[in-house]
């Protein structure tokens, strides 16, 4: 899960595989409508950042919803810009004086990290001055099925709403530049863990809504860390709410589009919004 999860934040800088052909079940990813008590109205749609080619989403139900809408918030509003995401993530992935990648982690899954960077065609001294963090990012990137190409964000970016970003690619990388070392280590180990499973399992739940097989992948990869989910997941949905509910306030009516993994749970978008007050319906 842990490819599924990081790849929002490589999703318009690094190159990803496609997946193989495949029958896919009639879409019906999750859909929240949020009303408020004085007309407020919005929606909050679980996105996924990548996709194999190919796999139908659109539904009716999200198509009123973004005829509706007149603002389309996402986590980066400039996805597209290559440039700038490259840049933002040279200035913090680097330090001088690292171990060699291998010795970041326990000796008991040194062998793991080593076969998961085979998978991702690449070598230890790849990663000679390269962070542990970003090293995940990486490597993450690299093993996953599926194409950013084909993403839910980029997809709803094109459509021409006006755009409102909750963060930068700065603010993103950032998140994960803060951790702590033991933190990093641990994100490292598994994303190495994670490089061999089947991300169809994922794709498939996000694609008719399963939250419940959605959570459970995700809580047996990197969310099972305290610290990792609180940096990765709930501490930022505390930080959009106020961004959120402001948008609101303001007599908009947005489309929130981010990553389905901030919708789930007592910290997930959906409760934390219910209790500012709003009304929170899931429609799909």
């Amino acid at each position: 899960m842990i490819a599924r999860l990081l790849a929002l934040a490589l999703a318009a800088i690094l190159a990803a595989c496609g997946g193989p052909a495949r029958d896919w079940p009639p879409p019906s990813p999750a859909l929240w409508e949020i009303s408020g008590p004085n007309g407020q109205a919005g929606w909050l749609f679980g996105t996924i950042h990548a996709l194999p080619k190919g796999v139908q989403w659109r539904t009716p139900a999200l198509d009123a919803a973004l005829d509706r809408a007149d603002l389309l918030v996402v986590e980066v509003a400039n996805l597209g810009d290559g440039k700038s995401g490259k840049g933002a993530f040279a200035a913090v992935s680097t330090s001088p004086g690292l171990p060699p990648l291998l010795q970041r982690v326990a000796p008991g899954d040194r062998a793991m990290l080593s076969q998961a960077l085979r998978r991702a065609g690449m070598d230890e001294a790849d990663f000679g001055t390269i962070e542990s963090w970003a090293a995940a990012l990486i490597i993450a990137n690299r093993t996953r099925s599926g194409d950013s190409a084909n993403g839910v964000d980029r997809a709803l970016l094109a459509r021409g709403l006006p755009v409102m970003g909750l963060e930068g690619f700065a603010e993103q990388f950032a998140i994960f530049d803060r951790l702590a070392q033991a933190d990093q280590a641990e994100l490292l180990r598994l994303t190495a863990q994670d490089t061999d499973r089947d991300d169809h399992m994922a794709q498939e739940a996000w694609l008719t809504g399963d939250l419940a097989t959605l959570e459970r992948e995700e809580l047996s990869g990197v969310l099972a860390d305290p610290e990792l989910h609180e940096a990765l997941i709930a501490g930022r949905n505390r930080a959009w709410v106020p961004r959120i509910v402001r948008v609101l306030e303001s007599g908009r009516h947005p489309l929130v589009a981010v990553g389905a993994g901030h919708m789930m749970g007592d910290d997930g978008l959906p409760a934390l919004l219910a209790a500012q007050g709003y009304t929170v319906k899931r429609i799909q």
